[in-house]
């Protein structure tokens, strides 16, 4: 009996939890609520005593919230997201897309999935692109050179002259050979930074350690060989105005800071000769390094006159940052000398000599390995600072099409390097007043600005979780009118908050 009863007050007592089991849970969730809030108002009343000065407000974010907040922000990514109508896309976009003053926009928008293309203003026109050069660029060395490789500094050494017993210690070359790196750093190698990533610092401490263990005491002169990049230095599309300014530099296959001679200043006019700047950036390291172990530095750098024997040894190396993490810079920064660095790379992978013709034809050779139409592209340069430069935004909305959701993944890794509006690279200042706040955050796109050119290519989610990619290019525009920019920013903000099925 006493089983009996145990167990009927052992189902009463169940019983009255799952009756009771809504209530339960209530509390549960207040008292949930309430340790944050405990925390929130519990230094008011353990605080020092309170002046006779009025308290100061609360900020609202402070405050212990009335009710719950609906959650925001776009549906999670999905192929199974309705396609917009091309009839709503336009009705987003031709209110807003508008020039301010002379000239005209052209357009695309594309699902990135399908292909399907949503809406087209002119989109085969071709057109001075600026910056959007980049965006081929970046898809060329990562098809051409792989996401993954480095390029290599190095120091090498001839072999040394027999010293004459009795007599002075002879002068030993040491050759700074260029591979490539033109974000070199002065200092130690910041293997957690891109530009910097290798540092003469470390190059020389690491020639130095070579040279004592080898036994040399002694003068050492240091060379220069930049004889990877062949042909003009300069390419003869780009203004003498636009070189002066510090938009571009003769280029070199090595450089400081690209090219620059303070990393943080990038308004102000470039070394017009970066591969001896940084060959007497090497040289003082070296000389600070060798001290201790009885070098000494000649005082003048000097460019080799052709290069290292095959039996040169390798005194010393530093590696640049990743292919992937250098056009992920380039897209952030918008950098025209790292731009062409990395059209010549390309090149060079492919067997052909680092030139300007020679980058040019790489890039556009890499856009047709990848089945984008090149018909009527004209590729001045591959930085996008000619203006004799001609693509379509179809042709650059395929591009892009291409890095979000084509077959050849290595083109993944320039994802990361769009900026993102508001927040980060060359659209860090914009998308922050009302009509285009709603893209802060959401939007992704290259940007590209000349006198009379501004363009605006990339991808974006919509509200129904929909990824678009689009291309949006001016052509012809007042120079300094302030509406241009705001209009492609809106209409890609217009696109973000699109729920066009």
């Amino acid at each position: 009996m006493s089983g009996t009863r145990g167990t009927a007050s052992g189902r009463g007592r169940l019983s009255t939890v799952v009756r009771n089991w809504p209530t339960l849970l209530l509390t549960v969730l207040l008292l949930a609520l309430a340790l944050p809030a405990g925390l929130l108002i519990s230094p008011a009343l353990t605080g020092p005593a309170r002046s006779t000065a009025q308290p100061a407000q609360t900020p609202a974010w402070q405050l212990v919230p009335e009710r719950l907040s609906v959650p925001q922000g776009i549906d999670p990514l999905s192929y199974a997201a309705p396609v917009p109508v091309p009839a709503g896309v336009a009705a987003r976009l031709d209110p807003v897309l508008k020039t301010d003053g002379g000239g005209s926009f052209t357009a695309v928008v594309q699902d990135a999935a399908t292909g399907k293309v949503l809406y087209d203003r002119e989109g085969a026109a071709t057109r001075i692109p600026a910056s959007n050069m980049k965006l081929l660029t970046a898809v060329a060395a990562l098809r051409g050179i792989g996401p993954e490789e480095r390029f290599s500094t190095r120091v090498v050494a001839e072999p040394a002259a027999a010293a004459t017993p009795g007599a002075a210690a002879a002068t030993r070359s040491v050759v700074l050979v260029g591979g490539g790196d033109v974000l070199l750093g002065a200092g130690e190698s910041a293997e957690d930074k891109v530009l910097g990533h290798a540092g003469l610092g470390t190059l020389a401490k690491l020639t130095a350690d070579s040279l004592r263990k080898g036994g040399f005491k002694g003068q050492v002169q240091v060379l220069v060989d930049d004889s990877l990049f062949t042909g003009p230095a300069l390419n003869p599309a780009w203004s003498p105005d636009d070189v002066a300014a510090g938009e571009t530099a003769p280029l070199f296959p090595l450089a400081l800071n690209a090219a620059r001679f303070d990393p943080a200043d990038t308004t102000a006019p470039r070394p017009q000769d970066s591969a001896i700047a940084a060959g007497e950036a090497f040289a003082a390291s070296l000389k600070a390094a060798g001290a201790a172990a009885g070098l000494t530095v000649a005082p003048a750098v000097v460019r080799l006159d052709g290069k290292p024997t095959a039996d040169a040894k390798v005194l010393a190396e530093v590696q640049s940052a990743t292919v992937s993490q250098q056009v992920d810079l380039m897209l952030q920064t918008s950098d025209n000398y790292l731009a062409e660095t990395l059209g010549r790379m390309t090149a060079v992978a492919g067997g052909q000599p680092a030139t300007n013709d020679s980058a040019r034809a790489a890039v556009l050779g890499q856009l047709s390995g990848l089945g984008i139409p090149t018909e009527g592209m004209v590729a001045a340069d591959v930085s996008g600072l000619a203006l004799a430069n001609q693509v379509s935004a179809r042709q650059f909305s395929e591009v892009v099409r291409a890095i979000t959701n084509g077959t050849d993944t290595r083109l993944r890794a320039a994802l990361a390097g769009f900026p993102v509006a508001g927040l980060t690279g060359t659209l860090g200042d914009r998308y922050i007043d009302e009509s285009t706040a709603e893209g802060a955050g959401l939007v992704r796109a290259k940007t590209g600005t000349l006198n009379t050119v501004i363009a605006l290519s990339g991808y974006v989610v919509d509200a129904d979780g929909r990824l678009l990619v689009f291309s949006f290019i001016g052509n012809g525009l007042t120079p300094g009118a302030e509406g241009n920019k705001p209009a492609l920013d809106t209409a890609a903000t217009a696109l973000a908050g699109c729920g066009c099925s």
